[in-house]
């Protein structure tokens, strides 16, 4: 007994933990909305093009794209354009669209469109980077210039980090005499970045150049100029006016490098300018999408994967366990007297089609033509079969008959009515007879009445919409179920109904 009752603990432990541990897993790694509401933030971004085509000339204009391998997954991409071939290249860790046409006349337009979503990004792959370059060629008052900003800047630093930090806040004091002589009269970001690209170089530091776009909803944009360095392990960013280490979460890495972002042959003026809003997706809708634009499989192996006829069938099936997890407590812990276990889940279930109250009204007009049939047919003397067989034909008669009255007094849902399963009704009417017989009329009503609550309170809680997504999509929430039931079937205590007859035994 003592080895029984520790298997059993071990394997309610088993469950609950496996139960417990994929739910989790599922919410906390995965990112899988908890509930149906949960939305999501969506970005659309707009980058509009425009330049003046040179007649009879052709046109090749190039643009760098973002590379789609950061913190956010692209779920739509399109290039917008008229009579224009259309190409995308890899170049030097980087993305460029090019849109090519043979001839072109007059001011031309062309758009690039992006949609963004942070969720669901997944793992970065290992980041790779240079951890040494050689200096850049500097002779005369710039290399005296260079050296004595450098002093100071080992002197001050402990880290790769700390000396770029370092680096760019040096470069950016327009009142030293040493930076105003490298600077050259050019006080603009871009000239402070290679003034700190120069002071790197002679230390051995690698550093690259990074174009961002900032996140931000109705407010003209350009692209935003960082720097970056990689220590061995990952990328470090550095805001080139400041200092500052690590690029803000609404950044947006556009491209990397010195290149122009577009380079345009055949026309002149060329324009770019950015548009972006912000809406929100349903969270859920958004985990699909993002199975089905990338290589990530939130939900490969979840029951959103199956056809959709077949998860509506599924999502009934899931929530079978917690109806009779209801039965299970009515009946251990409540000592409520019901006809079976599965009797009032499969009547619960029916009252999905027939709506609790014409299912109510429905379920004891034919339970009680049924009984009285039962009862005439027993004077009879016949064999349970056959007996049972003029029952069945009997509902199914009826079940048509309310039907067809239900359609003729235009009570469409009365036509639900055939979607009880009649072999339920049947057998119902059949264990409501001899509980009869046996126990007495006012037994059986209570059996009866039993059944019917039980039922609706199964077919209540069965038809909360945030609990059928919850057990549809975390499907392991019914391994604790199972071990929740395992220990109810040790539980020999006092049902509620009891404490209540064995009330005055207690004043006693």
């Amino acid at each position: 007994m003592r080895s029984l009752n520790l298997h059993l603990k071990v394997l309610i432990t088993l469950l609950v933990a496996m139960g417990v541990l994929i739910t989790a897993y599922q919410i906390f790694i995965l990112g899988i909305p908890v509930t149906e509401d949960e939305t999501d933030d969506l970005w659309n971004i707009d980058a509009k093009v425009e330049f003046q085509a040179t007649p009879r000339e052709p046109v090749k204009l190039q643009m760098f794209v973002p590379p789609l391998n950061q913190d956010y997954v692209s779920l739509n991409e399109s290039f917008i354009s008229n009579n224009y071939g259309v190409s995308v290249n890899r170049v030097d860790g980087n993305r460029r669209v090019t849109w090519s046409a043979r001839r072109a006349n007059g001011k031309q337009t062309l758009y690039y469109r992006l949609v963004l979503t942070k969720r669901y990004s997944g793992e970065q792959a290992p980041a790779k980077g240079p951890i040494f370059r050689d200096s850049i060629p500097v002779e005369g008052p710039e290399k005296i210039a260079a050296e004595a900003l450098l002093a100071p800047i080992r002197q001050h630093s402990a880290d790769v980090e700390t000396f770029i930090s370092e680096t760019i806040k040096r470069a950016n004091n327009v009142n030293d005499d040493n930076v105003k002589l490298l600077l050259g009269g050019d006080a603009s970001t871009a000239n402070k970045a290679k003034v700190v690209d120069l002071l790197l170089s002679i230390a051995h530091v690698p550093m690259e150049r990074v174009h961002t776009i900032r996140l931000q909803a109705e407010v003209a944009q350009s692209p935003e100029l960082w720097l970056r360095s990689f220590n061995g392990q990952k990328w470090l960013y550095f805001n080139p006016e400041t200092g500052e280490q690590g690029l803000p979460d609404d950044r947006l890495v556009w491209w990397i490098g010195d290149g122009d972002l577009v380079s345009l042959e055949g026309g002149r003026q060329a324009q770019v300018s950015f548009s972006l809003n912000n809406s929100e997706m349903n969270a859920i809708r958004l985990a699909k999408l993002t199975d089905e634009n990338t290589d990530a499989s939130f939900l490969e192996y979840s029951l959103y994967g199956l056809p959709l006829q077949t998860q509506q069938t599924f999502m009934i099936m899931v929530m079978i366990p917690i109806g009779v997890l209801v039965i299970l407590i009515l009946r251990n812990l409540g000592g409520l007297q019901t006809l079976g276990t599965f009797t009032p889940v499969l009547i619960a279930l029916a009252f999905r089609e027939t709506q609790l109250g014409f299912g109510i009204f429905l379920f004891t007009v034919i339970t009680a033509l049924g009984l009285s049939l039962r009862s005439y047919l027993e004077h009879l003397k016949l064999q349970m079969l056959p007996r049972l067989s003029v029952v069945l034909t009997f509902v199914v008669v009826l079940i048509a008959a309310i039907s067809l009255f239900s359609h003729k007094l235009g009570l469409e849902r009365g036509l639900s009515v055939a979607l009880f399963p009649m072999v339920i009704l049947t057998m119902t009417i059949e264990r409501l007879s001899i509980t009869w017989e046996e126990r007495g009329g006012s037994h059986a009503f209570k059996v009866a009445i039993g059944t019917l609550f039980a039922a609706t309170i199964a077919h209540l809680l069965m038809s909360v919409p945030e609990l059928v997504y919850f057990v549809f999509t975390f499907p392991a929430i019914l391994l604790i179920l199972v071990g929740f039931m395992l220990a109810m079937g040790r539980y020999r205590g006092y049902r509620l109904t009891e404490l209540f007859r064995f009330k005055a035994f207690l004043k006693d």
